[in-house]
């Protein structure tokens, strides 16, 4: 009787050694969100999760990946680099995910990344746009532009508008530092623009008026924003209603149908450079917008697209290497990916250090309550 049940007990054990090391053939695939789904973030975190459920389901339904199904885990990390360090274990530690889609914020996805790259576990950002983030690892890519080209597109923009009187209104995160600190350079090495003005923000600012007093006093000529729609559209109404001929900028993390709900008409002729737009004439561009809208009820912002990408090129660089369970074959495969995604034209590639190619931008702005493309 002692030796049934030491035998027993011998092959629960190699059961569950076989499960942590990969399981068996019939396991599913899974793919990890780690954003915020709480506070003053969660709309981005909420449009991570359901653009990448629209891609795993779009999977699934073809059959799923390499035979097997694929499975979305959502894990919440409240733009926290406390909370994220805790998920990052958490994700490791089940080693069922292969990738993961995420995190939001700079600073978060940077506390993060070193427990993934150190277990293997591919993470594309769709939005760090810190310089060094894909530099902590061979297993960190991002699915964004670095910040210096969008940074510089939004310059581009206003100089094609003939402003050189250049104010920064920036937000006290790492990620809006760091822009701020990288608008500044650029402003310095684009001929004719003067920096007049540098006003930073906590998130969560009432009382814009110190800033837009800093700014009228040194004669700025157009605001460049760096931060999300929830300080872009209480800033944009206060200041509006000062100066109503004030021109904005912002950056892309700020186009969201929240933007227009909030900042309502004071946003009229806001104009941002984006990687994604909903109304691209591209037929597969429609079709995610089109599944998107029926499923959700508004549409994909630019960020919620690189999220819906970011999932669907782990998901081909897992079909590409030929398996579920071989992590260095997988971050190959991705690595050398050429992937024709809803995001930028041409498809996407990754340089060897984990970024993005440039893609080209489109310039939209607001006009009546909505995103147009500039020139329209």
């Amino acid at each position: 009787m002692k030796k049934k049940l030491l035998t027993m007990l011998l092959v629960m054990a190699l059961i569950a050694m076989s499960a942590a090391c990969g399981g068996s053939d019939d396991e599913t695939v899974r793919i990890a969100v780690a954003a915020p789904m709480t506070g003053d973030n969660a709309e981005y975190g909420i449009g991570f999760r359901n653009a990448v459920q629209l891609q795993v389901e779009a999977w699934n339904e073809a059959g799923g990946v390499l035979g097997r199904e694929i499975e979305m885990v959502v894990f919440d990390d409240a733009n926290s680099a406390e909370e994220a360090a805790t998920v990052a274990q958490q994700i490791v530690a089940d080693r069922s995910i292969m990738g993961v889609v995420g995190h939001f914020s700079s600073g978060v996805a940077m506390t993060a990344a070193p427990t993934y790259e150190e277990h293997q576990v591919i993470n594309i950002s769709p939005t760090a746009g810190h310089p060094d983030f894909s530099s902590i690892g061979a297993y960190i890519f991002r699915n964004n532009t670095v910040v210096y080209q969008e940074a510089a597109e939004g310059l581009d923009i206003a100089i094609d508008m003939g402003l050189t009187q250049i104010g920064i209104l920036s937000i006290m995160t790492d990620w809006g530092t760091t822009t701020a600190d990288i608008v500044t350079e650029l402003i310095a090495e684009k001929e004719g623009l003067e920096l007049v003005a540098h006003e930073e923000v906590l998130e969560g600012t009432v009382d814009y008026s110190p800033a837009i007093t800093a700014f009228e006093n040194a004669g700025a000529e157009v605001i460049i924003v760096v931060s999300m729609y929830a300080t872009l559209a209480p800033f944009a109404v206060q200041y509006r209603s000062v100066n109503p001929e004030i021109e904005l900028i912002g950056f892309s993390n700020a186009y969201s149908h929240q933007l227009l709900a909030l900042g309502g008409d004071a946003l009229e002729g806001l104009k941002f450079p984006v990687t994604f737009f909903s109304d691209s004439p591209y037929e597969h561009v429609q079709d995610f917008v089109t599944r998107y809208i029926a499923q959700f009820g508004y549409s994909p912002s630019s960020l919620t697209a690189r999220a819906y990408d970011s999932a669907g090129m782990i998901l081909e660089a897992i079909a590409n290497a030929g398996s579920t369970e071989d992590r260095t074959a997988i971050r190959e495969a991705l690595a050398n990916i050429s992937y024709y995604g809803v995001t930028g034209e041409p498809p996407t590639t990754f340089t060897p250090g984990g970024d993005v190619l440039f893609r080209e931008f489109t310039r939209v702005m607001i006009r009546n309550g909505e995103f147009v493309r500039v020139g329209q």
